[in-house]
């Protein structure tokens, strides 16, 4: 029992399976909270939208809806995990140190519990459980 869970490759395996679990549900979560919300209410949203940056409103959500809807997408999937996260990562800091730059940790801990797994997948990548772990096996003649 002890040699198993001691055994690289079980580790890796439970591993990329950890990190099937925290793509699927935090990019799951970003789109089905945030990002279809943004996308199928984009005209409506687009003049009323706030503007961190100072790019215009029109300019702020389609950011913010590529970064929490096709980003997020492409986490779910496993596909480009590290560059799909560098968007939502970006996102997630403007919320805490902009959007709510003045507020009380409370009212930013929310965006700081997406950023935390999106660092994460940054680092680690996708895993073996991915589109990124099929496409470079292959391409790599694996």
């Amino acid at each position: 029992m002890i040699g198993s869970i001691l055994d690289n490759t079980t580790r890796q395996s439970a591993g990329s399976f950890g990190l099937l679990v925290l793509r699927v549900g935090t990019a799951g979560m970003m789109i089905y909270s945030h990002g279809w919300d943004k996308l199928a209410g984009f005209t409506e949203k687009s003049a009323v939208f706030p503007d961190p940056l100072g790019i215009g409103s029109a300019a702020s959500l389609a950011l913010a809806t590529f970064a929490e809807f096709f980003c997020a997408i492409a986490i779910l999937l496993g596909f480009a995990t590290r560059v799909a996260a560098l968007p939502l990562v970006i996102n997630m800091l403007v919320v805490v140190l902009v959007v709510h730059g003045a507020d009380p940790f409370a009212k930013k801990e929310f965006a700081l519990l997406y950023a935390i797994p999106y660092i994460t997948l940054l680092f680690a990548g996708g895993g073996k459980y991915s589109l990124d772990a099929v496409l470079w096996s292959r391409s790599r003649g694996r």
